[in-house]
Parts: C-alpha cells; sequence; structure tokens
C-alpha cells in the first residue's frame, strides 16, 4: 500500500491559502505603516483595515462598525461574556446561561466568572448532541445576563439551532452570544436575521494565519475596553493594530463565504462515505447527529483501543487526525463533549475526529478507508481492554 500524506484535521487549523498569503505580503514589505499615523502610509494601512471590517461585516450580514478584531476566537469568547458580565452586573444580572459541552474558551471563562460572584447554568445536550431551546428557556432567570451557546460543535460538529434559541432570548430579554469559530465559512450566517447579539470567529479556521479573529456586536450593545492604551477599535482594544493578519482575514472570510454551498456539495458525499465505511468496523458508533452536522466533520467512537494510539498510528501512514479538540489534546482525560452525549470513558478515550475539505480526494477516502481497519485490527490485537470485552469480562 502506497503511503500519502492526506491532512483531515482543518477543524484543528488550516494552512494559509495562496490568495490569503498575497494579500497579506504588501503589509509586510511595503504597505507597512502604522495605521494610526497620519501620513499616506498610515492612512493607507487604515484604509485597508476598514476594507477588511467591510469584508467581515458583509459575510455576517453585520454593519462594518459592529466588527471588531482580536487576536482569536479565545479571545473573542472572553471579551464577550466577561464584557457582558461586567456590565450587567451594575444592573443586578449575575447569572450566566452556557451548554454543558461549549468549547474551553467558554466553560473556562464561565468557571472563572462563577469564581467572582456570577452563578451558571449548564444546559444539557441529547445524545446526539443537540440543544434543546426550550431548555435553554427554561434555565433563563430574572437575574440572566447572557447566553452564550455555540454555533457548531469543534469535536462532532452539531450545527444548533441558533435562531431558534436568539428568539428564546430575544423574548426574555436577554443578550445572546455564540461562539461560531467551526461555522462561519462552512454554513450561512446572518446575524441580523438570526437574531445574534455577538459572534466570536477566528481566522485560522477558514485559511487566514493563526493568531487573529473577530468579535461582532451588535450596535447598541457598549462593551467594556478588552484593553486600555491607545485608541484603536474605536478605543475598545489597544494596540497597534496587526495589519497584515487583518488584512488576510478579511480575504479569508470573503472566500470561505463565498460559495459555502458549493463546498458542502463537493464535502459532504465524501464525509458520508468516510462514516459509513469506518461504522462497518465492528463496536463503532457515529457521534453527533447524521444530518445536522458541518459538512467536513466526522467524529466516530471505536471500542477497544486509545485515541491517542490510533492518531500516532495513522501519523505513521500519513493521515493526520484528531481525537477531539486541539486546544486539549495534551490531556489523557476523556473529551468532556463524548461525555456529555452519554458515553462511557472507556468508548469516549478512543474516538476519532477527521475533518475533511475540498482538497481531500475520492482516492484519499479510498487510502483513509483502507488505513483505519487495518490501524484498527493491530491496535485491538494489542489491547487487553479490548481482549476482556471479547471474553465478555467487565474491564477494571
Amino acid at each position: 500500500m502506497e503511503k500519502r500524506f492526506i491532512y483531515a484535521d482543518n477543524a484543528a487549523t488550516t494552512a494559509v491559502s495562496e490568495e490569503v498569503l498575497n494579500a497579506m505580503m504588501p503589509h509586510f514589505t511595503k504597505a507597512y505603516g502604522n495605521a494610526s499615523s497620519i501620513y499616506k502610509l498610515g492612512r493607507d494601512a487604515q484604509a485597508d483595515i476598514e476594507e477588511a471590517r467591510e469584508k467581515v461585516a458583509a459575510a455576517l450580514g453585520a454593519d462594518a462598525k459592529e466588527i471588531f478584531f482580536t487576536s482569536c476566537g479565545s479571545e473573542s469568547d472572553n471579551w464577550a461574556i466577561k464584557g457582558t458580565a461586567e456590565m450587567m452586573a451594575k444592573k443586578g444580572k449575575k447569572h450566566i446561561v452556557t451548554s454543558v459541552f461549549e468549547h474551553h474558551a467558554v466553560l473556562h471563562t464561565c468557571e472563572y466568572l462563577e469564581k467572582h460572584g456570577f452563578e451558571v447554568t449548564y444546559v444539557p445536550v441529547d445524545e446526539k448532541g443537540m440543544i434543546n431551546p426550550e431548555d435553554v428557556r427554561n434555565a433563563i432567570r430574572e437575574d440572566t445576563a447572557l447566553v452564550t451557546i455555540m454555533y457548531a460543535n469543534n469535536e462532532i460538529g452539531t450545527i444548533q439551532p441558533i435562531e431558534e434559541i436568539a428568539a428564546v432570548c430575544h423574548e426574555k430579554k436577554v443578550l445572546f452570544h455564540t461562539d461560531a469559530v467551526q461555522a462561519v465559512g462552512h454554513v450561512e450566517i446572518n446575524v441580523k436575521k438570526q437574531g445574534i447579539d455577538m459572534l466570536s470567529l477566528s481566522g485560522h479556521k477558514i485559511h487566514a494565519q493563526k493568531g487573529i479573529g473577530a468579535l461582532y456586536v451588535r450596535k447598541g450593545i457598549v462593551l467594556p475596553n478588552l484593553i486600555h492604551g491607545g485608541g484603536q477599535e474605536r478605543g475598545k482594544r489597544a494596540g497597534t493594530e496587526n495589519v497584515p493578519a487583518i488584512v488576510g482575514l478579511g480575504r479569508a472570510v470573503e472566500i470561505a463565504c463565498s460559495n459555502i454551498s458549493e463546498k458542502a456539495a463537493l464535502i459532504t458525499p465524501k464525509r458520508n462515505r468516510l462514516i459509513d465505511g469506518i461504522l462497518k468496523i465492528p463496536y463503532t458508533r457515529l457521534n453527533g447527529d447524521r444530518d445536522r452536522r458541518l459538512p467536513g466533520n466526522l467524529n466516530i467512537s471505536i471500542e477497544g483501543i486509545e485515541g491517542e494510539s490510533l492518531l500516532l498510528m495513522l501519523d505513521m501512514n500519513g493521515i493526520c487526525a484528531s481525537s477531539g479538540s486541539a486546544c486539549t489534546s495534551g490531556s489523557l482525560d476523556p473529551s468532556h463533549v463524548l461525555l456529555s452525549i452519554g458515553l462511557k470513558h472507556e468508548v469516549a478515550h478512543g474516538s476519532l475526529r477527521l475533518s475533511i475539505e475540498e482538497d481531500v480526494t475520492d482516492e484519499d477516502v479510498n487510502y483513509i478507508l483502507e488505513v483505519v481497519p487495518k490501524v484498527v485490527e493491530r491496535l485491538r490485537e494489542m489491547s487487553p481492554v479490548w481482549e476482556k470485552m471479547m471474553k465478555g469480562e467487565k474491564y477494571e
């Protein structure tokens, strides 16, 4: 079997595209002015920032003045949640609603606020990883400051009923934030039509560089300053702007959101072939809803193996994959996302996440489907867990 190289971990990060890199390059060498300077080189840099802001806003159905550039999705999440908490605490509202399987950028921020006098309600998800808007409704209280629910899950790819959840929040007169880091560029988003008050996104998930993100904040919401200092980002986030990264993000968002349905039509059949093929392996299960998931995402639990060993052996065969979130890949604990949908610890430990894009060919799919069963068979031959399972014994 010929060894190939297949990158199937786009949910972790993506390569900077040639188009994005070409847009960025002049700002490293020629158009290097400080955007706060009043001479032409500086004014040109500021104009390029505002053009990128317009592109991000257009992709989200927002106004340019509602877009603030940040360093990443985690920063955007922190600013939205902590900023809203600080703002609403002055009105006696110190309760936040989120879900049990958010990204740690949200969960750890909520844990921080709990240590500072806030209460947090964590709504459950069902066995397919879906949130019921009625659970959100029932969790909202008179003192609720914010509801923050992710648009699409980073591990199992489930797409939440965001518009329905936002409607519940507006009915209850509560602000609604969504972490859309995995969703932007993969599903159609219109913040006005969907009733989204704040939205986080990150560039490195859509072929921009690492270290750039954005936060949409609906007009009328005045968050406290994130960083004090100069007047950048309309006085809200001080610090000299990273012009190349901002320009790159603008171009990346523009490209990613220009052909969402066409991309989905190309990727989804390949994703489904991978799902059906891997599920032929005994003692496997698909995690997340079969249909309401990101086009390129599949997450399958494979009993009797350890996820880390699976990833290392796939890597030896030229396949880059994941067992969950790249942000917690160094942890030996099972995924909180998989535990939240009811998986047992030993099953959650053996998960495989593949996240593919258009560059994955039919031949690549064939190769993955050839390699994965062989790797699983080899690992199970060495696994005491699998041996006990086959004997019908309980593994302790």
